[in-house]
Formats: structure tokens, sequence, C-alpha cells
């Protein structure tokens, strides 16, 4: 127990990685929260600081984080937009390229991002293969796209 009070900066610094590890898979900032808030602990730690010291520097600095960092990364990843759109929702004002005719009244394929979708015209008319498209909406699997 001893050598563990002696060196509870490596004690942080494990919390303060796991907690990076673990915000890679959660994406929402919070865990990142947490590892900033083990930084000042760790110096604290290193300076001889006491254990208290240290709690209650990883608490203040986390909640400092949570109040400070995680709004700004978050405007920072939304860049500036409110709603935060996910998975293939995402896709919706951007831009492809039709790899497969789309036909009158009928469907053709768009690839964006190595991914190809099934597509049809907003307006029903033909667009050739290698013309760029906006994607304006999206049902199922079937995304609509107007010429650009």
């Amino acid at each position: 127990m001893e050598f563990l009070m002696d060196h509870l900066w490596q004690f942080w610094l494990v919390v303060s990685l796991c907690c990076l590890v673990l915000e890679l898979f959660s994406g929402g900032f919070y865990i990142l929260s947490f590892a900033i808030g083990a930084v000042p602990s760790i110096i604290i730690a290193a300076c001889g600081g006491g254990f208290y010291w240290q709690l209650a520097a990883f608490a203040l600095f986390s909640l400092l984080s949570l109040t400070l960092v995680r709004p700004f990364a978050m405007k920072f990843m939304r860049n500036g937009k409110e709603e935060r759109l996910s998975n293939a929702d995402a896709i919706i004002g951007r831009t492809g390229v039709v790899s497969e005719e789309i036909e009158q009244n009928g469907y053709g394929r768009v690839a964006l991002d190595g991914d190809d979708w099934k597509a049809e015209s907003s307006d029903g008319s033909p667009i050739e293969k290698g013309a760029r498209v906006k994607i304006i909406s999206r049902e199922s699997i079937i995304i609509t796209v107007e010429r650009i």
C-alpha cells in the first residue's frame, strides 16, 4: 500500500489513459473530460501533494472540462450546426457521382465515399453516368438526387 501511495501519479496516468481509450469508443466527449481532469492530479501527485488534494483537483478540473471543453468540442464536431445527423442521414446535402445511369422515372446508382446507393431523380428525369448530383433526401436505402 505504501508503494501505491508513493506512486499515485502513475495511478492518475493510468486513469487518464483509460479515459482516453474509452472516449475513442463513445464519442460524446464526456469521458474525455475525466481524462483532462486527471492531468492536474498527475502533477500534484508528482510534486508530493496529498491524495485528497489530488482527488479535489480531479473533481474540479473534470467539472470545469465538462462545462468548458465539452461544449466547445461538440460545437467543433458539429460544424456549428445544432442538429447532429448520424449514419445514413449524414449524406443528405452531400455531393455524389452517378455510377450507373438513372433512368427516366426509374432508378440508378450514385457513388459517395466508397458506397454505392440506389438512387432516383427528384424530378424523374434521366441522369447520365458520371454526372455530379446533390443528395436531397433518403427513404430507406434509396436516395433522391438532383443534378448539380
